[in-house]
């Protein structure tokens, strides 16, 4: 698995005058903790972190952050954006102790949904009702993601926790606490009203539409013939 190295510098002035003049020179403020060290407060590039954050394994993965020159592995925990602008406001790291485990949420891929029977032949559609797993696993077996194979799905067939066929030493939290939760489903779409439906009951209001006609000329017709013979 490739890894992500981040740069940074440690800073050591603080507090919102300091952090707000640091995101107007295009930095943004962050702080790295955890492994029983002392917190220590850094500054990265706003543009760098912005393209690293389109990564999926940004996320979810062992970074490597390179501090004045010192390298250690953490985990992206935290972000604070603007409510409107593209701007990230501050950035939280975790340290990684590589003895002790670690909780993180991996994305699921889903793969094979044009082979499930339910969709190939039944019509059906693949409903990812999750889209990541809270795992738990010392870091170097932490996976970049979790592939669900919905492949073998008939109509109306789930896949649960119990499915996933996850790498060894990695664990669902969720599935540990006995919930087998659904991950994905295979249903039929709404039905659509077909067109010749919709032909069949315009023939009909036409063909009501037409005896009324006739009815309304009979009726109009009627006092007419009978004021002549009075004359």
């Amino acid at each position: 698995m490739a890894t992500t190295e981040v740069n940074a510098i440690s800073r050591s002035v603080q507090g919102t005058g300091a952090s707000r003049r640091l995101r107007r020179s295009g930095k943004v403020p962050g702080i790295i903790y955890g492994a029983n060290q002392d917190a220590q407060v850094i500054e990265l590039d706003h543009k760098a972190i912005m393209l690293q954050l389109r990564h999926e394994a940004f996320h979810a993965s062992i970074l490597t952050m390179n501090i004045d020159g010192k390298k250690q592995n953490v985990l992206l925990r935290d972000i604070q954006m603007h409510p409107w602008k593209r701007e990230v406001l501050h950035i939280d790291f975790q340290r990684v102790d590589a003895k002790q485990k670690i909780h993180m949420r991996v994305p699921l891929h889903f793969i094979n949904a044009d082979l499930a029977p339910g969709v190939k032949f039944g019509g059906g559609v693949i409903n990812h009702v999750m889209s990541d797993l809270e795992v738990s696993c010392l870091p170097a077996d932490l996976p970049e993601f979790v592939d669900v194979d919905v492949a073998d799905l008939e109509l109306g067939h789930s896949v649960h926790l119990s499915d996933l066929k996850l790498p060894s030493g990695v664990e669902s939290l969720q599935f540990a606490r006995g919930d087998d939760a659904v991950v994905a489903t295979v249903q039929v779409p709404r039905a659509v009203v077909e067109p010749e439906e919709e032909t069949v009951v315009g023939k009909e209001g036409e063909a009501a539409a037409a005896e009324g006609g006739e009815a309304a000329a009979d009726a109009d017709a009627a006092p007419a013939s009978s004021s002549e013979e009075d004359k």
